[in-house]
């Protein structure tokens, strides 16, 4: 995933909803526990962990119980220290003291609240990107150094791999064509980051990258769904037969058996701070409410039509319906290579406007490049005495908005179906259009004859995309 282009904009909750699900998480709400419980008498070790003989205390405090009690209370006590929920006084005497963040647990903002979150998040996926602790130290040499060789683990590569695959779980989380607040299958989220994008078909060898990587991602969720991050559907364990053993019979119908996992609203605030830190560009749904006109219409030019009706119905909202029309279409002018796809955003946006904005449409009628589409809003509307427009608007019209669709969508399967349908419907189209005086009109017949299955149709357009350069002077 690369950082130099932005992301899908997403829909974050209020901060007030995600603030309360937080506090609510057991990795937060455990650390504020024990932040509270920490007196006086409360000794921590060299490394700031909780003192093995005041362990058990913790996690009775905390309500845990089982083997791994007090695993848990020690991953809670160093939430706490990292976040800043409670400060080592003195190192060398191992004490201990409320930190000034314990406050913000009941006394911050929202904001306040989301900012330890983040901290005991980083502490959580740090921890998720370690390998089982018996295997550490094991791996322990005399001088209490650990030989990573002898793990087969490569910490920053291991740490680069979960990054990774977070990043992708958020992108197809709020791409338009992904699951949106469903789960994805782990296997596809592990192929994700295994296989190539140019491979068809994965190798045996590939496909056992990807069978491992869900094995650690199983173990690497697990940890994960405790800080709120994700909720997680684990691998069924009757897949994970020994090795010695026949394996259990697969049903291919039922991917969520391999697991299932999905980005709660939280996860998603979470991971998107963590790509902003990162450098990328991770824009939200509504940061351009306050913008101009222009910058709504560049900006979702770029979006899927969800997210830009939502971010355009956000601009709207803070205008009268009337004055944010005219901002509009005044936007929408030029002959710039942007243009055509502005204009389009632009007739995507008034189309969410009632007849409130009807005088903004009448004062464009004979603007040459705005008339065309102020006709078509009047005319949906059924608006009254609306002038037929005259031929060279509705050809500069058509370039216009092939141009547009050739911006935002490339050579899809809808323009190619536009294209045949103008053809089809206008014998002498092409005759006509090279005369058309639009910037893009030697680059739209070109993509008629690129994308029209007739071969003598093709040509014929390619014939009118040479006289449209030639009058054009290129």
């Amino acid at each position: 995933m690369s950082d130099s282009s932005p992301l899908p904009p997403v829909r974050l909750h209020p901060e007030a909803e995600l603030a309360r699900a937080a506090l609510s998480t057991p990795v937060l709400s455990r650390a504020a526990r024990l932040a509270r419980w920490a007196g006086p008498d409360t000794r921590v070790d060299a490394g700031g962990g909780l003192a093995e003989e005041q362990l058990p205390a913790a996690a009775e405090l905390l309500g845990l119980t089982g083997d791994d009690a007090a695993a848990y209370a020690s991953e809670a006590w160093r939430v706490a220290v990292d976040t800043g929920l409670v400060e080592i006084v003195d190192e060398e005497a191992g004490t201990v003291r409320a930190g000034e963040e314990l406050k913000l647990l009941t006394g911050g903002s929202p904001h306040d609240v989301l900012t330890v979150w983040l901290a005991a998040l980083e502490t959580v996926i740090a921890d998720a990107a370690v390998p089982d602790l018996d295997d550490l130290v094991d791996a322990l040499d005399d001088g209490g150094e650990v030989d990573f060789s002898s793990l087969d683990w490569d910490p920053e590569a291991e740490a680069d791999f979960l990054d990774g695959v977070l990043g992708n779980l958020y992108l197809l989380t709020v791409s338009e064509d992904g699951p949106g607040d469903g789960p994805v299958p782990l296997p596809a989220l592990a192929a994700s980051v295994i296989v190539p994008d140019d491979m068809r078909e994965p190798t045996n060898d590939v496909l056992e990258q990807v069978s491992d990587a869900m094995m650690r991602l199983d173990d690497q969720f697990r940890a994960l769904e405790p800080v709120g991050l994700v909720a997680y559907q684990p691998v069924d364990e009757a897949l994970m037969a020994d090795a010695d053993e026949e394996p259990a019979a697969l049903d291919d119908t039922d991917v969520s058996r391999y697991g299932m996992v999905r980005l709660t609203p939280l996860g998603v605030y979470g991971l998107r701070a963590r790509l902003l830190e990162a450098g990328f560009a991770a824009p939200v749904v509504g940061e351009l409410a306050d913008k101009g006109a222009d910058a709504l219409l560049d900006g979702t030019a770029r979006f899927g039509p969800s997210v830009a009706r939502a971010e355009t119905e956000q601009w709207l909202a803070r205008r009268e319906p009337l004055s944010a029309a005219r901002e509009l279409l005044a936007a929408a002018r030029g002959a710039d290579a942007g243009a055509p796809l502005r204009r389009l955003c632009c007739q995507q946006a008034l189309s969410l406007l009632g007849m409130e904005a009807e005088p903004a449409l009448r004062e464009v009628l004979d603007d040459p490049e705005l008339g065309g589409l102020a006709r078509v809003w009047l005319s949906e509307r059924g608006a009254a005495e609306v002038p037929a427009p005259s031929e060279d608007m509705v050809f500069w019209l058509t370039v216009d908005t092939l141009a547009a669709q050739l911006a935002a969508e490339g050579n899809s399967e809808e323009l190619r179906a536009l294209v045949e349908g103008l053809a089809a419907q206008h014998s002498g189209f092409f005759a006509a259009a090279w005369r058309v005086e639009h910037p893009a009109t030697a680059e739209v017949l070109d993509a008629m004859g690129r994308l029209h299955p007739d071969k003598k149709v093709a040509k014929e357009a390619r014939k009118a995309a040479f006289k449209a350069r030639s009058q054009q002077g290129n």
